[in-house]
């Protein structure tokens, strides 16, 4: 909801996104004009936690590019050999509600999850570390955090670089945070070994180059696309409605 909108709803008390994140509203400029701005972060975390778990799956053993295959009629057995998750370390940027639903569940397949988020304290359920740590040590990387002005492009060349050789990465969070000429640039030169991808810069994604390219896999922004996590969207939205009007009379 962009502020043209927003001006033309005169009577406009409160806006509630059904999501995580506020990057689809003007938040500030609604707030400005006396407006409460609210969105639902609890609801489909465990929906998006759970196809980023997929994509660590499917990247690890090419489970798309071996399906490919055998509908070409192919039986490529040796050329799909694969590794375990297990034992791998998960770098996890960004450890809000969907972060730590990511790391429980890798924590439960016998990976070892380090975090990367500035904004939160010390915290005993995972170890913190600087991103260049992160970037170094992680087998696999997952994005779990907001575009701003200070994510937009964080992971580019320079972070590609100070990657392990081979690592895969997740981003089921926002497209801008991660350069996308960058990651093509990592994943034809081999440092990255393969990229699933939810989201993107530009959206609807049609067409993109990434595509060409048989290390990456991806889907049209559907993290929280389950029925279960919408329902306790629209539940939430609900509560939250609800909770407002009794406040405000």
């Amino acid at each position: 909801m962009r502020a043209p909108l927003i001006d033309a709803a005169k009577n406009l008390k409160v806006i509630v996104r059904g999501g995580v994140g506020l990057d689809t509203i003007d938040a500030d400029y609604a707030r400005s004009k006396g407006i409460t701005v609210m969105n639902t972060p609890l609801a489909s975390s465990a929906s998006v936690a759970e196809l980023t778990i997929g994509y660590l799956f499917a990247l690890a053993r090419s489970i798309y590019p071996v399906t490919a295959s055998m509908k070409a009629g192919k039986w490529e057995k040796k050329k799909f050999e694969g590794d375990e998750l297990g034992g791998k370390t998960l770098g996890v940027i960004g450890y809000g509600n969907i972060g730590k639903e990511v790391a429980r569940r890798a924590r439960a397949l016998d990976m070892q999850v380090i975090a990367y988020d500035p904004c939160i304290p010390a915290t005993q359920d995972v170890e913190l570390v600087s991103l260049d740590e992160l970037l170094s040590h992680a087998d696999y990387i997952t994005l779990h955090l907001p575009h701003n002005a200070e994510s937009h492009n964080m992971i580019g060349a320079a972070q590609f670089a100070k990657m392990k050789t081979g690592v895969r990465l997740v981003n089921c969070a926002r497209g801008c945070i991660v350069d996308e000429d960058a990651l093509y640039d990592a994943l034809v030169s081999g440092k990255v070994a393969g990229a699933a991808l939810d989201v993107f810069a530009e959206e609807p994604c049609q067409g993109h180059k990434l595509f060409t390219l048989d290390q990456v896999i991806g889907s049209p922004h559907i993290g929280a696309a389950t029925k279960e996590a919408q329902g306790r969207v629209g539940a939430e939205v609900a509560d939250k409605l609800i909770e407002f009007y009794k406040k405000t009379g």
